[in-house]
């Protein structure tokens, strides 16, 4: 007979965090958000420690290589999505990695033959002012010279002039060789007073541009996750299908840690898949795994090798897994088990593995109660799909602005890596669907303000790190109708935009 569960599982939504003692050090100021991403053995520390307690999801409307590169600013760690061919995906990772080197490889460029339409058009696109001309187009082709918005005036131009007619001549460009270190680079930069230095081979190819900007950025974000480089840290996603074709193209591409991309993780072929990794490559490359819903489900990951674990099944805004297939658990209930058997596994072996929460974050102090709950930090889609940064296009419906978000379990993600479970290579029935969500602005500003959120709530329980705040908090369930009277109630709400006299 089936073993049945009769104590109801629970969302982030039914709990509350009891205040505890502040003393006055208890100030957001003070707060630290740095948490482990990676298992590490007591008494150590972990070989990626993020600053902020943020992931974003494995997802093609979520983790491009911008949200890659401004998350890791931030102080947290982006996992590319994997539902895209082996050298995209890895090619994703190599312009991220190297974003931070303060190389960048040119992501716009146009032939001396391209029009001044051509050059429009093509910032538009980007967003980028700096253009390279190279003779055939490409990022590393033979350098022809530069355009920037100084070198042209659309309402005194033709579309059709040709951009060799007012671009700057590779002649009188300043330019540095391929080798050069940055220090040099920006030295040359402030000499010089550029605003960017193409860095070129013996053979005059564009290898790469280095942006004053690119240094200022630096200056300006004391929380930037960097790897021993100087490198952004950037994470990516694999399934259980292609890793053994897809895994050493990361690793070459520069990625720091994987995760394995899968809706249920309890399963022998993520077993199989670590296995792979580990005998390949022994601990030096990190991987997660998941998504597990009990002690149980952690247990064989953990003995599987993996370096964090995910939690949660069907708790995402656009996840359809437990309407389709009735499988999955409260998200609040299923941290709370699997963090109690993180903690069993830590007094048995000596071994910590970090515990993420993926899915059922609405609000932002949902948040904070999946930190005290047990997670080391929460994998987010919604959240970053309403963000510049993601890739997904900007849409206006009714006269206010959306971005496009969609499951990897819907049909117009064609995962089926995802949800395969040994059958044909496809997706059988839909577990996620298409949608749209309200467009945020910048993920610099939201994400500021969600974490200043978080680290209010900590002083409120007299927690100054994560693992304070575990060790402190006091959670209590909450009835249907103490949800009610924790919003606004029993008021006629002032309409913000009107102005009262």
């Amino acid at each position: 007979m089936a073993i049945f569960v009769n104590e109801p599982s629970h969302t982030f939504n039914e709990y509350l965090l009891i205040p505890g003692y502040s003393s006055s050090e208890c100030i957001p100021a003070n707060v630290s958000l740095k948490t482990p991403l990676v298992k590490f053995k007591k008494g150590e520390q972990s070989p990626i420690t993020m600053n902020i307690p943020m992931v974003s999801a494995i997802m093609q409307s979520v983790s491009g290589e911008k949200l890659a590169v401004a998350l890791a600013t931030e102080g947290g760690v982006a996992f590319i999505y994997g539902s895209q061919s082996i050298a995209d995906e890895a090619a994703m990772v190599r312009r991220a990695k190297n974003h931070k080197a303060g190389f960048v490889v040119s992501d716009s460029n146009v032939t001396p033959d391209a029009t001044l339409a051509d050059v429009v058009a093509l910032k538009e696109k980007t967003g980028h002012s700096t253009i390279a001309v190279t003779h055939d187009g490409t990022p590393n082709g033979k350098l022809q010279g530069i355009v920037t918005s100084r070198d042209y005036r659309v309402s005194r131009m033709a579309p059709d002039t040709k951009v060799v007619d007012f671009m700057t001549p590779f002649e009188k460009l300043i330019c540095a060789e391929e080798g050069t270190t940055l220090k040099v680079a920006n030295d040359i930069i402030w000499d010089h007073k550029l605003n960017s230095l193409p860095i070129i081979d013996k053979e005059g190819n564009l290898c790469y541009l280095v942006f004053r900007k690119d240094y200022d950025t630096h200056k300006q974000n004391p929380n930037e996750l960097l790897d021993s480089e100087k490198r952004y840290v950037v994470g990516a996603g694999i399934n259980t299908r292609d890793y053994a074709q897809r895994v050493p193209a990361l690793v070459e591409a520069g990625v720091d840690v994987l995760c394995i991309d899968s809706s249920e993780g309890f399963s022998e072929w993520q077993k199989i898949t670590i296995a792979w990794i580990r005998e390949h490559y022994g601990d030096s490359v990190k991987v997660g795994a998941g998504n597990v819903v009990d002690g149980k489900g952690f247990r064989f990951l953990a003995e599987c090798g993996a370096d964090f674990i995910k939690v949660g099944i069907g708790g995402g805004s656009i996840c359809i897994t437990r309407e389709t297939k009735g499988i999955g658990r409260g998200q609040a209930t299923a941290l709370i088990e699997v963090c109690a058997e993180r903690d069993r596994y830590f007094e048995e072996t000596g071994i910590y593995i970090p515990v993420c929460s993926d899915g059922g974050i609405v609000y932002d102090h949902h948040i904070t109660l999946a930190l005290a709950m047990g997670a080391d930090f929460v994998m987010l889609g919604r959240y970053f799909a309403r963000f510049d940064e993601s890739p997904s296009n900007r849409v206006s419906i009714g006269g206010t602005y959306y971005k496009e978000y969609w499951g990897e379990g819907s049909a117009r993600a064609r995962n089926w890596q995802r949800y395969d479970l040994g059958g044909d290579k496809k997706l059988s029935f839909e577990e996620g669907v298409d949608s749209y969500v309200p467009y945020a602005g910048s993920l610099k500003d939201n994400v500021a303000m969600s974490l200043a959120k978080v680290k209010s709530t900590m002083c409120n329980c007299g927690a100054l790190t994560i693992p304070e705040l575990q060790e402190k908090a006091v959670l209590t369930l909450v009835s249907a109708t103490s949800i009610i009277e924790g919003g606004a109630h029993d008021v006629i709400q002032k309409d913000k935009g009107t102005n009262v006299k």
